[in-house]
């Protein structure tokens, strides 16, 4: 598979061998060792599963907070979305940096996101289905989200008027959050 390392540290965009014929395709999407082997050392325990119906909605931008911080393993299995991670982690030298990548049921790639980021997406089509794996259990209590269009943070998502949930509307800007995330080169958090 080729790995692509993007200017946020730990953060990967994978495209998985693919191996197609006249039937269609095959594509190993999750191997222990292979991930393993290119640096993907978390014990996966909950995989999630969305659809989005509508082309332009917004959905983000979402975290845990520590000690239910999540790693993520995302990818799209019908449409495509642009998908983006934030760096959080305060002391960080990419602090507040994001980056972003197409990710397609076409182009097969996945997103590595680790802890310490903040995730987010917007559908490029309609009928969109993402899955995510997780390094931590869903918990309630450390759910939290910071404003989409957040200026401290300046994502460009191409696009003015997104459809958007009231929760993530209601979301707080980042310098009224109670993000939790400090920057530790050795753990990476």
């Amino acid at each position: 598979m080729k790995v692509t390392k993007t200017e946020l540290e730990g953060v990967l965009i994978i495209e998985p061998d693919v191996f197609g014929d006249n039937r269609g395709w095959f594509m190993e999407s999750w191997s222990k060792k292979k991930y393993e082997d290119i640096g993907i050392t978390v014990d996966f325990v909950q995989d999630n599963q969305s659809f989005t119906a509508k082309k332009g909605t917004l959905r983000g931008l979402h975290f845990q907070m520590s000690p239910y911080a999540q790693a993520k393993l995302v990818r799209v299995v019908q449409g495509a979305v642009l998908d983006v991670a934030v760096d959080f982690r305060k002391n960080s030298p990419t602090y507040l940096k994001w980056v972003a990548v197409e990710l397609s049921s076409e182009n097969k790639k996945q997103f590595f996101i680790p802890k310490g980021f903040a995730h987010g997406f917007l559908t490029l089509t309609d009928n969109v289905e993402f899955v995510y794996k997780c390094d931590n259990f869903y918990s309630k209590e450390h759910d939290r989200s910071v404003r989409f269009d957040d200026a401290s943070i300046g994502i460009n998502w191409g696009i003015t008027e997104p459809i958007v949930s009231q929760k993530d509307m209601d979301a707080p800007l980042l310098k009224d959050s109670d993000c939790n995330f400090i920057y530790k080169k050795e753990k990476n958090l």
